[in-house]
């Protein structure tokens, strides 16, 4: 019988069950628990050793300084074409399937916010479609009405969500393969701006335009999922360095002027209810042509970059060609057909259509879409595949080509029991504001959590309002697990991460107080020092900067990733009688250190 029947999985509902009591073990034998009972539908690939798993979460529970890691305890999956130390990737092709040597950095900067993976989920193979039908480990079911396609190609990280086995998934879309599952399961999926997340580590289905996506229960979860595996990566050359822009509170939605729901009345008439929600909500509504959009996703797999997927497995292609599901292999091998003046044809045509993208967001500010417009029985894919995936793929084929962002959320159930989506896109760097956006519509919306009848948590508007938060490098006494971190948990201040300076500082023991306080000083020939780096409201940043006592103060601290944050830095003149203590790499090791020789002296006292 399990333990944990009722409780969602949901990142505040989590939070809420550990503070009352909940042990974190529960959590993770709740989840095993979950997948062996639906155990019929294939939604995984490769799950994680359950010991392991519940080892991990026992030292976490141990770690008095963990439960203040953003996704302390929080079970998560991973599609396979995601790398993961020790375990298989499969791409869903057995015959393609390697032994990954390293973590993707997205999935270890997750691991290091203390989230448990849980295993790896099924997909289209080699992500190569929008339909979760087309992998030789089975066709992942639709949470709702197991007759219906899940969407793809991230089909068992959806589904993985939507029935409350995991807390969110790391997908892929490149595509919309992120976003058809999320709202063919009544889910959210955050397509972050292309580059935010490291795509390293990622078997490639069009490298230039791959994204991991985070398919979660709320707008809010998937964001803070997004926030915690965020980086400037060197080792994946397509990373861009996060910005984050806001949008207005009243918008501007640009919405297709003649909607396209494939024949599907039930669609038509829920998006043409969203329209009149999004008015009661004070939105404007302007009406786009959008056949620009629609010219620019045909490029994805009627153009050149077709090419793409076939640099990424087409020698495996050439040599195990019986192992590839054959929708698959004829769309791949579709890029023999185009040469090098296609594609800078094609170039030259994308070139145009970004300028006259530009041009539409400057008199919107998102565009509205419904997220698929239509949804398929899995009889109705198998008799046309290739149609009915370019159907499906109507409102998400131009998102990464054109450099946006995009998010999908639940607006409705239709009347033949499925849910229906709508999907916001921005430009770049709208993420945060497209998740906040997408807060309010959920909220509004009413729905349960997925297929788990778990209502939505409560609606807070100031939550994540873009310009309202500060991050701020500690490199002492305020880490986790020591003295004056209560000074920031007190504020309710969140761990982001544990990370190091660039290599530019001197760390010093000032002289003059017991026990010494650090002082972190910009200086030539400098190293990186170990830091965490906080999150709080930018009012209890300002109460807490108040009360910093000289000679140490806030400035702009550089990061090992060449970001920038606030952080506690210290006048010069506080080095000259001070102990640079740069060597041992941080405060904590520095503290160790005292501490040791203390218990030394000690033990040789008589």
């Amino acid at each position: 019988m399990s333990a944990l029947p009722s409780l969602s999985f949901d990142l505040p509902s989590l939070a809420r069950a550990y503070a009352d009591g909940c042990s974190p073990e529960q959590v993770v034998a709740e989840a095993f628990s979950r997948i062996r009972a639906k155990g019929d539908n294939p939604i995984w690939i490769t799950l994680a050793s359950e010991h392991r798993a519940l080892e991990r979460a026992r030292a976490l529970a141990s770690d008095a300084r963990a439960r203040a890691l953003p996704l302390f305890c929080v079970p998560f999956a991973v599609k396979d074409n995601i790398d993961v130390a020790g375990m298989t990737t499969t791409a869903a092709c057995p015959a393609f399937a390697y032994e990954a040597q390293r973590t993707s950095p997205a999935v270890e900067r997750l691991l290091a916010a203390g989230a448990i993976l849980i295993g790896k989920t099924n997909l289209d193979q080699f992500a190569t479609g929008l339909v979760g039908t087309r992998s030789p480990y089975g066709a992942v079911r639709n949470a709702f009405r197991p007759e219906y396609i899940s969407g793809g190609s991230s089909s068992g990280s959806a589904l993985a969500v939507a029935i409350g086995q995991v807390s969110f998934a790391i997908g892929t879309d490149t595509a919309g393969s992120g976003r058809v599952p999320a709202g063919l399961n009544n889910i959210v999926g955050l397509k972050p701006t292309r580059g935010r997340l490291s795509a390293a580590g990622v078997v490639p289905a069009c490298r230039s335009l791959d994204c991991l996506s985070v398919l979660a229960l709320t707008c809010d979860d998937a964001m803070q999922v997004v926030e915690s595996a965020q980086e400037h990566d060197r080792s994946d050359p397509y990373s861009r360095h996060a910005e984050d822009l806001a949008l207005p509170e009243r918008m501007r939605l640009g919405v297709p002027r003649a909607p396209e729901f494939c024949g599907d009345p039930v669609s038509a008439r829920l998006f043409a209810k969203a329209l009149e929600s999004a008015q009661a909500l004070g939105f404007e509504v302007a009406e786009l042509d959008f056949s620009m959009f629609h010219e620019a996703g045909a490029l994805l797999y009627e153009g050149p970059w077709i090419a793409e997927r076939h640099a990424a497995v087409g020698d495996f292609l050439a040599a195990h060609a019986d192992a590839v599901v054959p929708v698959t292999r004829d769309i791949i091998l579709q890029a023999t057909k185009f040469s090098a003046t296609d594609l800078f044809r094609a170039q030259y045509r994308l070139a145009e259509l970004k300028c006259a993208a530009r041009a539409v967001f400057e008199g919107v500010d998102a565009l509205m879409v419904p997220t698929a417009p239509t949804v398929y029985t899995r009889a109705e894919v198998e008799t046309e595949p290739l149609r009915r995936n370019t159907e499906l793929g109507r409102y998400t084929n131009f998102v990464n080509l054109l450099d946006l962002a995009a998010i999908a959320v639940p607006d409705s159930i239709r009347s033949d029991g499925l849910p229906f989506g709508v999907t916001f896109i921005a430009p770049a760097w709208t993420d945060a504001a497209l998740a906040r956006l997408g807060a309010r519509w959920h909220a509004r919306s009413g729905m349960k959590l997925g297929a788990t009848g778990a209502r939505i948590p409560d609606y807070d508007a100031s939550r994540r309002k873009p310009g309202n938060r500060v991050h701020l490098a500690v490199v002492g006494a305020h880490l986790s697990g020591m003295p004056l971190n209560h000074e920031l948990t007190g504020r309710r201040a969140r761990l982001l991460r544990a990370t190091r300076t660039a290599p530019a500082y001197v760390l010093y023991a000032l002289a003059g107080s017991a026990p010494p306080k650090p002082g972190l000083i910009r200086a030539e020939g400098g190293r990186a020092i170990e830091v965490e780096v906080w999150e709080l409201d930018e009012r209890d940043f300002g109460a807490f900067a108040a009360g910093i006592p000289p000679p140490l103060g806030i400035g702009t601290v550089t990061l090992e990733d060449g970001s920038e944050v606030k952080g506690f830095l210290c006048e010069g003149y506080a080095a000259r009688d001070a102990v640079d203590i740069s060597s041992f790499g941080g405060w904590r090791a520095y503290v160790g250190s005292l501490q040791a020789a203390s218990e030394f002296s000690g033990s040789e006292s008589p």
